[in-house]
């Protein structure tokens, strides 16, 4: 049986990680998990307990940093970390999802090592710098399972042959898409939120951005307290600049805001499909939100060009004061299902592509793919 090896470091990459991991073990394949970054800090929510709950399968954990530790020395730990684990496990292909720092350290380390790695959800475009680690990770990587057509067009611009990218959708919406979800009741017992008319907020820092980032929190703060509603806040991630971001939301009253460190996955799917409206600059705006027909105000930067679906709106906070205005006009509101990144078979897909011998025929070396200017 072939290891795969899955590198994650957040609740958002797991969330997309988990169904493809699960469907390849039942294919037959052996499983293995290199835990770190968020997933270690108990500010987050020590949010490893989630991959300890999948069944049959082995995990690493591995503490990269410590809280406000630099991005390049995070870098340099993770690669000697994740460098240290696959020279003994010895996987026949590494999972490297997306764009933060455990996942260039990981195609760094398959690069140099010559190991077949494959890489997630390349080929999205954002307005920070995780856009930079994600190409550099195109550029490692051996293999690129995209999210979409426009996607896969992006990762064939910067060389990748064709015949090493397919399009799979984004995972996490296979979980969406499942009927059997967790009761709202339940969910809302288990937080202890204490309202079933809710929406939600999810803001993080834009590293290129920390000279504005503290006005425009409390724009967002300032707006939304004003409406008086019901929101349930997700903390930011540990990028540069979240300590803002935490001083913001932590003085928003408890009468209407419950601020919740991170959720099990299952349990914010209910969650979002059960919003009246999510609200931030978290990709679940442009991404899952449009998939359930959610409404979303995405604010700023960050999801920069990355959708377009005709439930969000995108609004600079320093132009468009009415923040509060627009979140009453989309409360509630519910919008067709948007399959911009997929119809929730992403698992499905990932698995027919393990079990054929080409994905494992691609020769580890590539050649620059040139499309033709004629």
């Amino acid at each position: 049986m072939k290891k795969l090896l899955f590198i994650t470091g957040t609740r958002a990459d797991f969330g997309k990680l988990e169904p493809l991991a699960s469907s390849a073990r039942l294919a037959g394949f052996k499983i293995y998990f290199f835990v770190t970054g968020m997933h270690l800090l108990e500010k987050y929510g020590l949010t490893s307990i989630e991959v300890s709950r999948m069944k049959k399968i082995k995990r690493f954990e591995f503490i990269n940093q410590m809280e406000g530790d630099p991005q390049d020395k995070i870098l340099s730990r993770t690669i000697t970390g994740i460098s240290e684990y696959v020279s003994r496990l010895k996987p026949d292909l590494v999972l490297i999802h997306g764009d933060r720092i455990e996942a260039v350290a990981a195609s760094l380390v398959c690069a140099t090592n010559n190991l077949r790695s494959a890489h997630i959800e390349g080929g999205e475009v954002s307005g920070t710098i995780d856009e930079v680690y994600r190409h550099c990770n195109t550029k490692l990587c051996t293999v690129h399972f995209v999210s979409s057509t426009s996607a896969k067009n992006r990762v064939t611009k910067l060389g990748e042959h064709p015949d090493r990218v397919f399009v799979l959708g984004s995972p996490e919406l296979d979980t969406h898409k499942k009927r059997n979800t967790i009761p709202l009741h339940e969910v809302l017992s288990y937080y202890d939120i204490q309202w079933d008319k809710y929406g939600i907020f999810i803001f993080h820092s834009v590293t290129s951005e920390l000279e504005s980032l503290k006005k425009e929190i409390q724009i967002c703060c300032d707006s939304l307290k004003n409406l008086k509603k019901n929101f349930v806040v997700i903390s930011p991630n540990n990028d540069p600049g979240c300590e803002i971001i935490f001083k913001a939301i932590g003085k928003l009253p408890s009468s209407h805001f419950k601020q919740i460190p991170s959720m099990r996955f299952s349990y914010f799917s209910t969650l979002l499909k059960n919003s009246q409206i999510i609200i931030g600059n978290s990709s679940v705006g442009v991404r899952e939100a449009p998939f359930l027909g959610v409404p979303s105000i995405n604010i700023g930067s960050r999801q920069f060009r990355r959708a377009e679906a005709k439930s969000i709106k995108n609004v600079d906070v320093f132009k468009n004061k009415n923040l509060d205005r627009l979140v009453e006009s989309l409360w509630g509101k519910r919008f067709p299902t948007d399959n911009s990144f997929g119809t929730g078979q992403s698992a499905k897909k990932f698995t027919k592509i393990l079990k054929d011998k080409k994905i494992w025929k691609l020769n580890l070396q590539k050649a620059f793919f040139e499309t033709s200017t004629k």
